[in-house]
């Protein structure tokens, strides 16, 4: 199993990466840019899984140099689960790109990252409503602080595909 971190720029991938891995990095350039990413590992269930802190990117269609990379790191890695790493005082924007990977058939957890911000600028957010209208993982987390980790890490077991007409229905209904 390998996981993805995915999200738009800024909104913390890098910080969950180091509380996931322990900083246990590997920089890499993607072949032909001069884009970075970062590799590492961390143990899930006595295995050591390969976490890789994706460039930031705002949609499937790229339209820079690291969203490019970003996209073909998602192709490249098709049997990967995907936590997409939201900034909870924007979780529309977020959600676009959360929604055009759980579009593409991936596994994927969403990360409520910023959870201490949104709550300070009043943004309330129903996690359990939006996990059952997704029906993918939801967790709450401050990145910075380490709150939520535990539980994102533990709910990665979950991710499975999702039918995306479910969630349509879901919305309407």
């Amino acid at each position: 199993m390998k996981i993805l971190l995915m999200g738009n720029p800024n909104v913390g991938k890098s910080a969950i990466f180091n509380r996931l891995t322990g900083a246990k990095v590997i920089e890499s350039n993607y072949p032909g840019t001069t884009v970075d990413y970062t590799r590492g590992y961390m143990r899930l269930d006595d295995e050591d899984v390969e976490v890789i802190d994706v460039p930031g990117t705002f949609s499937l269609e790229p339209k820079d140099v690291a969203e490019e990379v970003a996209v073909k790191i998602l192709k490249e890695n098709r049997d990967s689960v995907v936590v997409c790493i939201i900034d909870s005082t924007k979780l529309e924007r977020g959600l676009y790109l959360a929604l055009e990977i759980i579009e593409e058939g991936y596994p994927v957890v969403i990360a409520l990252n910023m959870w201490d911000i949104a709550k300070e600028k009043s943004v309330w957010i129903d996690a359990k409503k939006l996990e059952r209208v997704l029906g993918v993982p939801v967790v709450p987390t401050i990145a910075v602080s380490g709150e939520g980790i535990r539980e994102l890490v533990s709910r990665i077991k979950e991710a499975s595909p999702v039918d995306i007409e479910r969630i349509v229905r879901n919305l309407e209904g």
